[in-house]
């Protein structure tokens, strides 16, 4: 998280050469229905004064760099505010009224995650919480092991952020942060019959449509299954997320037309369902251990170069 941090101090130090007061400058990094998320950069510091924020949706926000004070409207009996600090989460509920400040420090990063309180109230339903018991009883949530690999996915999607699954990544966030708040253990591994057979008709519609759209919505819509369900159950049956799935698919089809047709890495790739060329040659290389071109090239006895992917399965 150090690059993240260096990015919030160099728009301090923009905002400092500026003579400006400080402010927040969000960025959008993925929505859908009912969620949406962005990277929020505030170059506030002990001058600036504190504005109170009512906002109508469920937020949970990571903490990636600087600190904060967080006053809620719902804060524990005897503590003024919170102490937001790298890698703590920041939980709002809709229609809260809160307010932050910067008394001790300049500045703070963090990923905002926000949820109508329709699709909130049915991903905590999912996670095994009462229907209208789901709002927040606490404001925040400190830095914990058991949400690490979450906190590390998010931090790695400002790197890569257009191939980041954001939608997946907001439903297991919230579903990992309502099981805490309110002490649930975590999800039972077993999976019902039911779900192979909705699981594997979804696969099978990935393997026909890899090439187009397929966010998760669609694919749970498929299965039968809320976001947050199918999420749990796609993995334990094929131990990747539908993401990677997805992913996976539509790289061995790029693989196999790389080394048996005479086209060009762009077509392929646009064809296959990456619209950005270079996610394309970056996934590809992670994947195969060769970038397309020198793929290609192998393939067709131009120079010397893998032609297996890491599984050892030849292509």
């Amino acid at each position: 998280m150090a690059k993240i941090a260096v990015e919030l101090e160099r728009a301090v130090a923009r905002r400092a050469a500026n003579g400006q007061p400080g402010g927040m400058a969000a960025r959008v990094l993925g929505q859908g229905e009912g969620w949406h998320v962005a990277d929020v950069v505030c170059t506030c510091g002990p001058r600036d004064r504190r504005f109170e924020e009512h906002h109508p949706f469920f937020t949970i926000a990571l903490v990636l760099a600087g600190t904060f004070q967080y006053r809620g409207s719902m804060n524990h009996s005897g503590i003024a505010e919170e102490l937001m600090t790298p890698g703590s989460l920041l939980l709002g509920n809709a229609g809260q009224c809160f307010e932050c400040g910067h008394e001790h420090g300049w500045g703070d990063r963090c990923l905002s995650f926000r949820y109508s309180p329709d699709y909130f109230e049915r991903l905590s339903s999912d996670a095994g919480i009462s229907r209208g018991q789901g709002n927040f009883g606490t404001r925040r949530l400190s830095p914990l092991q058991h949400l690490s690999p979450v906190v590390a996915r998010a931090c790695a999607g400002l790197v890569r952020s257009s191939e980041m699954p954001w939608e997946e990544l907001s439903v297991q966030l919230a579903a990992e942060a309502v099981k805490l708040v309110h002490g649930l253990p975590p999800s039972a591994n077993s999976v019902a019959q039911s779900s192979v057979a909705r699981v594997t008709r979804t696969v099978r519609m990935i393997e026909r449509h890899a090439d187009g759209e397929l966010p998760l919505g669609r694919l749970a819509r498929e299965a039968g299954l809320s976001p947050y369900h199918f999420l749990r159950t796609f993995e334990q049956l094929t131990g990747v997320t539908p993401h990677q799935y997805v992913r996976r698919m539509r790289l061995r089809e790029a693989a196999v037309r790389l080394a048996s047709k005479k086209e060009k890495v762009l077509d392929v790739a646009l064809d296959c369902g990456f619209g950005d060329v270079s996610n394309f040659n970056r996934a590809f290389r992670d994947e195969f251990g060769a970038n397309p071109r020198a793929w290609k090239a192998a393939a067709r006895g131009k120079s010397p170069g893998p032609l297996f992917s890491a599984d050892g399965m030849a292509y």
